[in-house]
């Protein structure tokens, strides 16, 4: 018998239908889900998060779900440990740990086991002076002191890739171990990735109608709140379908506008997240949308992932 955990994870652009695939998942193998995204962590925001709601949960249990305030931050590095927490209870309890969400870095970083994602070599003071090296100097500059101290990192990360180059500096400061030498741990899962996709037209198309639906949900009820609590320096309140709207209550731009650059980032985010679980991930990947028989196939690969032992 496997000493690895099972997790299955299904993946995909927003307002590609994985939260009602998840369910279906779940009643099959009788599983639990985590959510993998990082909006939905935040208490209040549920509409501009496409957060499931009770009745659509039909029984399944659902975890990493309102476990924020806006107020507060929430990093890769907490989600690695929240969820590895959560994937053993779950499968303590003879369940499946099913993760659900678009927020690919999370994924990766998990199933991976990237020792570089979270917040634990941040220094804020540090990052301060090196972002102010770069304004003042130039990214070249700023390039050069990684190149002084790990070359090997230097030639791998481009200067204009100033947050990257920034980061390597940090582990070296806060660790005296060089950038170049980390390595990953992969956590010991056996890992079964799913990925929803379908033709990028109908995808756009339904987005553009989840924003439309959002809207008359009270959206920009949400986006408000966050707005007059701080959102534009708050973590929670960059999140697409919440900052396009500040300049509308600012009064400099038109509602109908913003309405249409939610519709536009969001459609550019779904773009970015297909090409990260390409590049990332690597899933099997499934277009139940435009062929509803993948779902029976999608269910008949799990099962036969389910039974493999390795």
């Amino acid at each position: 018998m496997s000493k690895m955990k099972k997790v299955l994870a299904i993946v995909g652009p927003t307002a590609v239908g994985k939260t009602a695939m998840s369910i279906k998942v779940a009643q099959n193998f009788n599983g639990e889900v985590i959510s993998g995204d990082s909006m939905q962590v935040y208490r209040k925001l549920d509409i501009g998060t496409a957060k499931i709601t009770d009745s659509e949960k039909q029984g399944v249990p659902h975890h990493l779900i309102n476990i924020r305030d806006i107020t507060e931050r929430y990093s890769v590095a907490d989600f690695i440990h929240d969820a590895t927490e959560q994937i053993a209870q779950i499968t303590s309890r003879g369940h499946l740990p099913i993760i659900v969400g678009g927020t690919g870095f999370y994924l990766q970083a998990l199933l991976d086991g990237l020792e570089l994602g979270g917040d634990q070599y941040t220094d804020d003071g540090l990052r301060k002076k090196l972002y102010q090296i770069a304004d003042t100097e130039g990214n070249m500059a700023l390039h050069n002191r990684l190149a002084s101290v790990d070359p090997k990192a230097a030639a791998q990360i481009s200067a204009n890739n100033v947050r990257r180059v920034i980061r390597a500096l940090e582990v070296y400061r806060k660790t005296d171990h060089l950038f170049s030498d980390q390595t990953n741990n992969p956590q010991p899962f056996d890992s079964f990735v799913v990925g929803l996709n379908t033709d990028r037209k109908l995808l756009y198309q339904r987005i553009n109608q989840r924003v439309d639906i959002m809207m008359k949900s009270g959206l920009i009820d949400e986006a408000r709140y966050l707005f007059n609590n701080g959102g534009t320096e708050l973590q929670a309140g960059k999140g697409i379908g919440y900052h396009e709207f500040y300049d509308y209550f600012a009064g400099t731009r038109s509602l109908e506008d913003a309405v249409e650059l939610v519709k536009k980032d969001s459609r550019h985010y779904a773009k970015r997240q297909l090409t990260w679980f390409r590049n990332k991930t690597h899933p099997a990947w499934y277009n139940v949308i435009e062929h509803p028989d993948d779902k029976d196939q999608l269910i008949l690969d799990i099962d036969k992932w389910l039974r493999k032992k390795i």
